[in-house]
């Protein structure tokens, strides 16, 4: 159990219990935590490792064990089979490169069946498509034509009827807490509570009181009607094929359901295709070809205004609503998605060279996001910056042909003083 942190609804489990059942053998699960990992903070940390607590309690149920080991995954997965004897292995797939790298040192130094479940995507990825997609509009009839097959309901969970034959001691999780290596300066938040039950309440709420304004709304950032979703999916504490089912299960056919699902499916799943075919899906050179070009044509130009990592980190631009973009995520390790497009643009234009850019978005989008380094992020970041799954627009300074947008764009899609306000009221 890597990246779908949940015990139901979850196909990569359901196919260990499978085989587990089939082969008449006891079902264990392992999750290796890393002390530090990129830019990850308490935030995140607490967010997983709670959410983790919680699977732990549910596995107990189906008498399950649920081992919890720190260090380099490929090392520690490898010496619990061999201490074990565990006769096959299953993971779930991620389109990381840094799972992809794990997953091979793992299968290299063991001589077992090892078994990848795409547990993330509702059509696996790899069944999507065998290339990287130029854009939303490429992969959306690839996605839809595969919804039938794998958009179905899931099996319940099962109870292991063959008993581990050690018995095992229940997690140290304060233990594990003081082993971390990461900065602690980045608080927890108390507006979102982890974990797969809470996932559930927060998707129930959204059908009920948000879902039917999601069309007109959610590209509006004074009206909180998003789902609020995003980093229960990101640590896999949900599943994106769950709420899919229910959103599609209780409301009719409509915009606002066309909308959601849009966002849910094909622009989460054409994120994790980027990822997957472009192993440097975090640096300029991922940028398509067009893009990278009109950038270079436009490095020396002036740039009407120029700050320090620092000065963006606080929020003190001269631009009152990008530093609201930013306190948001910030305060609340979230920042609603129309603004996520503002703020890495800014930056660019901000900012002396495309790879500064990138790397200023992606340092704070993962020190402050809850779902920081995720598929959606670095996408969204290159989408943002260097043109991916766009086109070419009319040129100008610093931008070149890339998209640009502007504050008077955004004052007159919504109330800015009162996205403004909600912020300030955030402190």
């Amino acid at each position: 159990m890597s990246r779908e942190q949940r015990v139901h609804d979850n196909w990569a489990f359901l196919y260990a219990g499978e085989l587990a059942r089939i082969r008449k053998v006891p079902l264990a699960v392992v999750f290796t935590l890393s002390p530090r990992f990129l830019d990850a903070t308490l935030r995140q940390y607490d967010f997983m490792l709670r959410g983790l607590e919680e699977v732990e309690r549910s596995l107990a149920r189906y008498k399950i064990p649920f081992f919890l080991f720190s260090g380099l995954p490929a090392r520690e997965v490898s010496s619990f089979v061999k201490k074990n004897g565990v006769g096959t292995l299953v993971t779930d797939f991620s389109p990381l490169r840094i799972h992809l790298e794990w997953k091979t040192d793992v299968a290299k130094h063991l001589q077992i069946p090892f078994h990848e479940v795409d547990a993330h995507n509702i059509v696996p990825c790899r069944v999507v498509s065998d290339k990287r997609e130029y854009a939303a509009a490429t992969i959306r009839p690839k996605i839809h034509r595969s919804l039938d097959t794998f958009l179905d309901q899931f099996p319940r969970v099962s109870r292991n009827r063959f008993k581990w034959k050690r018995n095992v001691k229940p997690t140290d999780w304060k233990r594990v807490r003081k082993g971390l290596k990461i900065d602690t300066t980045v608080k927890p938040v108390d507006w979102l509570i982890p974990g797969e039950e809470a996932a559930h309440r927060v998707l129930r709420q959204f059908i009920k009181q948000k879902l039917v304004r999601y069309g007109m709304g959610r590209n509006d950032p004074s009206d909180p009607v998003q789902s609020d979703l995003s980093p229960y999916l990101h640590f896999g504490q949900i599943s994106a094929q769950r709420v899919a089912l229910e959103v599609m299960r209780h409301s009719p056919p409509g915009k606002a359901r066309d909308a959601f699902i849009e966002e849910l499916v094909v622009r989460r799943e054409l994120s994790d295709n980027f990822c997957l075919h472009t192993p440097d899906y975090d640096s300029v050179s991922a940028f398509p070809s067009w893009a990278m070009k009109t950038l270079d044509d436009h490095r020396a130009d002036e740039r009407s205004h120029t700050y320090s990592r620092a000065h963006f980190e606080r929020g003190t631009t001269h631009d009152p609503l990008w530093n609201a973009a930013q306190m948001e995520m910030v305060r609340t390790g979230k920042m609603h998605g129309f603004m996520r497009m503002y703020w890495a643009k800014k930056i660019l234009e901000w900012t002396p060279t495309p790879e500064q850019a990138m790397h200023t978005a992606i340092y704070l989008n993962d020190k402050y996001e809850l779902d920081g380094r995720d598929p959606n992020g670095y996408t969204g970041i290159a989408w943002s910056i260097g043109g991916v799954h766009d086109r070419a627009w009319g040129e100008r300074p610093v931008f070149g042909k890339v998209r640009y947008m502007s504050y008077d764009g955004c004052k007159r899609k919504f109330d800015i003083g009162k996205y403004i306000t909600n912020v300030d009221r955030m402190k």
